[in-house]
């Protein structure tokens, strides 16, 4: 029996950034137990617009000021960086709509490499300050994951999958979670927030022990 998981984040949320890592590092612990990652839209900012803002206007609307925000962004840049992550706070810029990282995310499961494609999108953002509004961007990231830049570049141009993207990420909130990231475990467990590994492995076994108890 395949466990799966099912990861509601978004890929400009820093404990997001964190816990997948953390995810990957409870799998790890917990080899017996084979396991599928879904990757699930959410929309931390649902009312950025598509083109973006900028970062300082942002963390004035949502902080107070930049200033206010970089406490706060220190926590948890050392949080990231105990996990091996870099969260370079003043390389940000802008602060993206992420509609178009969560289609490509969807477009790259058939090929298995949606994980692949949400860390590359959350490493530009969070470490090197990409501008995920950038089209250009999005394609080159798409790139390294094995995509044709040229049939990227189409569909993103397109409306392919946005409203399934909407309507999933809406679900998402409909459904009670109003914060990112949680892991839904076998449809029977859930652990909300950047928990630490060994406490994601130990819901993982229990989910699992569920699961097959139910079998």
């Amino acid at each position: 029996m395949t466990l799966p998981i099912d990861m509601v984040s978004d890929v400009v949320c820093p404990w997001c950034f964190i816990g997948k890592r953390r995810l990957e590092q409870a799998i790890a612990l917990k080899p017996e137990i084979p396991v599928e990652i879904r990757f699930r839209p959410y929309f931390l900012n649902p009312l950025i617009p598509r083109a973006g803002i900028s970062r300082e206007e942002y963390l004035t609307t949502k902080f107070g000021s930049p200033e206010r925000y970089r406490g706060i962004a220190q926590r948890v840049a050392a949080a990231a960086a105990a996990e091996g992550l870099t969260y370079a706070i003043d390389d940000i810029k802008r602060q993206p709509n992420t509609l178009d990282c969560h289609r490509l995310i969807r477009w790259a499961e058939p090929s298995g490499n949606a994980a692949h494609m949400k860390q590359r999108l959350m490493d530009l953002y969070f470490s090197k300050g990409g501008d995920l509004t950038e089209r250009e961007v999005l394609v080159r990231a798409a790139a390294d994951c094995g995509f044709d830049p040229d049939d990227v570049r189409r569909r993103l141009a397109t409306d392919e999958d946005v409203a399934d993207v909407e309507q999933e990420a809406n679900s998402a909130k409909a459904a009670g979670i109003d914060g990112v990231p949680c892991f839904i475990l076998g449809g029977v467990v859930a652990v909300q927030g950047a928990q630490a590994a060994e406490y994601l492995a130990q819901a993982i076994e229990d989910a699992y022990a569920t699961r097959a108890a139910a079998e």
